[in-house]
């Protein structure tokens, strides 16, 4: 079997570089003129060893009928003076030089009717010419031949190194293959392979042409182009051009592009969740299970199209195909199990599919981030920031705008839960820029609910508003999916709880609600925005509200969990109420500790009253312990003990005794005084606090 391998170093049939040309020229001239005359034999030998004939082995016809007639001496003495010169090796290779030397002085017409007769006796001998037909393909050899064994390989590489398989169609194109022929195949191959231009380029000439071949493929590829460039839409457009007729297998891929725009009946129209297989194949089989999922995770108990997808994603890993896809079967399964409340289902999924390859590595990055997102839900934010760099690293491409939307996204998350103002502003900038490159769709609704939690934190409601309005148009054209609408709900229901408007809230209290029947995430919200709205009200009864707090644990969302119990706790009329809560808080955000400003206390140490001996935090040379640094940065920031208790997850009496305590430790007479003293107490770290954006 003949392996083809990425062409990344010179060969013998290049020309040197032009920097060496002269010099090569010179060296080529002299060599040519040592061997003329009773040598001339010898440097034909030469010639054609060049070219790619061996010895032992059948040499060129013309070569040959001289030594067969004596017109020239043996075969073994031409060897024997090419050796004695120094220009063949032992082995029957030419030495490099004057193999470059050789070429470069033979006419082009002669080196090209040596390399079809060495073609040609390949094909005599029923043997593949391997890598010899990249070289023969970049010395501008236009032979039918080599093109055809060049293009098959290429077929042979597609899905599984499209690489190497676009380099194999770039040099078929050299040997004279059908450029429109391949097109498609080259355009997926390079979208493949993470060059979104060269493949829309491609595509774009194909398209444009009447009847053009392959049109099933070249369709697909544009419509995944077009969902990695964060406009879906376009890729809808796309299959709706191709028509039912021309659709074939690619119906699946159709249907979820398009079920991901909110055009659910054109989806059914092309694809029934019904639908049999195109044909036994694994792949057949893989695209068809990914049709029937996305489109049962639309049913009012979508378990079933998460099963499916999980199935589909399985299939996948084992075919070890990268295929022209809108999302992989892996990243649909991960949001879905995203929405159903179950994060670390989907970073097993995730972690699987990019372990096996899935989609090759143009989905490594959205496959990480996906992993991120999850490792954000469960809040293990560190492990989220690992997950971050990895899609960052995954290949040698920059974030596709769907990817860098998601990936902008998260880092407003992440900044958002570590209580990180400065970081969450410059994150929110970031992600301002990525919605520009973006559109709505099914599959962004997790990251466009993140944003509209930050808007509100920020006061920017106004940024993302318009696309709010698209996606719950979206949502509503799909007939409002329980499973696809609740996490937008909470997301809601969160952002009008920050800006304190009961009429924006009631809507989507009143959605999670009527979808409590149907989905279990949905009644854990519902319970959830209730306690919410009676912890801000300060009318709340303890026992609901650490039940609804481990609910949103439960449903992997602990660090909306630990902030709910905190709020509460900080409200809290009994002083056992308080300790009741702080605990909950802390059970379920337990690795705060260290985490700085606005994460939650780690020890029970910290429950206990604020002396130096209790707080188990020793102080520093300024006087100051870590939990009071905690403590002082929130309050230069201008926190009340209420925001520094709910900030930290202390009561607000503890925070007046930090406050006390600091006080009297560095003399400060008032509260100016304090800010001074506090600033010059945190030195350096207060001066980057400080000029941070």
């Amino acid at each position: 079997m003949v392996s083809y391998q990425p062409h990344t170093q010179k060969t013998a049939f290049r020309h040197p570089e032009p920097d060496h040309q002269v010099a090569a020229l010179q060296s080529a001239e002299l060599m040519a003129s040592q061997l003329k005359g009773e040598n001339a034999a010898v440097r034909e030998l030469l010639l054609a060893l060049s070219v790619g004939f061996a010895l032992p082995g059948p040499l060129p016809s013309d070569l040959q009928r001289k030594i067969d007639g004596n017109g020239v001496e043996s075969l073994d003495a031409l060897v024997h003076r090419a050796e004695s010169s120094g220009l063949l090796t032992p082995d029957g290779a030419v030495i490099g030089p004057a193999r470059h030397a050789l070429l470069a002085v033979a006419p082009t017409t002669k080196v090209h009717a040596l390399q079809r007769e060495l073609v040609g006796v390949y094909a005599a001998n029923g043997q593949p010419l391997g890598d010899l037909a990249r070289e023969l393909a970049r010395t501008g050899l236009a032979d039918p031949r080599v093109a055809t064994e060049l293009e098959h390989a290429a077929d042979k590489a597609l899905e599984r190194d499209p690489g190497l398989a676009y380099q194999l169609y770039d040099e078929a194109l050299l040997a004279g293959t059908d450029e429109k022929a391949t097109a498609a195949r080259r355009a997926q191959a390079a979208a493949a392979n993470g060059d979104l231009d060269t493949a829309t380029r491609i595509v774009d000439t194909l398209l444009g042409q009447d009847s053009p071949p392959d049109v099933r493929r070249a369709a697909d590829v544009a419509a995944a182009v077009w969902a990695q460039r964060g406009m879906l839409a376009r890729g809808a457009d796309v299959y709706s051009w191709l028509g039912p007729s021309r659709i074939g297998q690619s119906a699946p891929l159709a249907a979820v592009t398009l079920i991901g725009c909110g055009d659910l009946s054109g989806a059914e129209n092309i694809f029934g969740s019904d639908a049999p297989p195109a044909s036994p194949t694994l792949l057949a089989a893989t695209l068809a299970h990914l049709g029937r999922g996305i489109l049962q995770s639309l049913a009012g108990d979508p378990h079933q199209g998460l099963q499916t997808l999980i199935h589909a994603s399985d299939m996948l890993n084992a075919a070890g195909a990268a295929l022209p896809l809108p999302e992989t079967p892996a990243a649909l399964a991960a949001l879905v199990a995203l929405h159903s409340g179950e994060p670390n289902l989907a970073e097993t999924i995730c972690r699987s599919a990019a372990a096996a390859g899935q989609g090759g590595d143009t989905a490594k990055p959205r496959l990480f981030l996906l992993q991120a997102w999850s490792a954000m839900m469960q809040d293990r934010l560190e492990d989220a920031r690992l997950a971050i760099n990895e899609a960052s690293k995954a290949n040698h491409w920059p974030l596709v705008p769907r990817d860098e939307f998601l990936c902008s996204a998260l880092e407003v998350g992440l900044a958002r839960r570590n209580g990180d103002f400065p970081e969450l502003i410059k994150a929110w900038e970031r992600a301002r820029e990525a919605t520009l490159h973006t559109a709505v769709d099914l599959y962004s609704l997790l990251p466009w609910g993140e944003l509209m939690i930050a808007a509100a934190r920020l006061r920017e409601g106004r940024r993302v508003a318009p696309y709010l309005t698209d996606a719950w148009d979206l949502l509503e054209r799909l007939g409002n999916p329980p499973l696809w609408a609740v996490p937008l709900h909470w997301a809601a229901v969160q952002a009008a709880l920050l800006n304190e408007s009961p009429a924006d809230l009631a809507p989507h209290a009143a959605a999670l609600a009527r979808a409590a029947g149907q989905s279990h995430l949905a009644a854990v919200l519902a319970a959830a925005g209730k306690a919410w709205v009676t912890v801000l009200a300060e009318r709340f009864r303890p026992d609901d509200v650490e039940a609804a707090a481990r609910g949103l644990g439960l449903v992997g969302m602990p660090w909306e969990g630990a902030r709910l119990a905190g709020h509460a706790a900080a409200r809290a009329d009994e002083r056992k109420d308080m300790v009741r809560l702080l605990s909950c808080a802390r059970e379920l955000h337990p690795q705060a500790s260290s985490a700085g400003p606005g994460a939650p206390a780690s020890s029970e140490a910290r429950n206990a009253p604020p002396t130096e001996a209790g707080n188990g935090m020793q102080p520093d040379g300024a006087g100051l312990s870590e939990r009071e640094k905690e403590v002082a940065r929130l309050v230069l920031d201008g926190k009340t003990y209420r925001e520094i208790g709910e900030a930290i997850y202390i009561s607000p009496r503890t925070a007046e005794h930090h406050i006390a305590r600091m006080r009297r430790r560095l003399g400060a007479e008032n509260r100016s005084d304090l800010m001074a003293k506090l600033r010059l107490a945190l030195g350096p770290e207060n001066q980057a606090h400080d000029q941070s954006p």
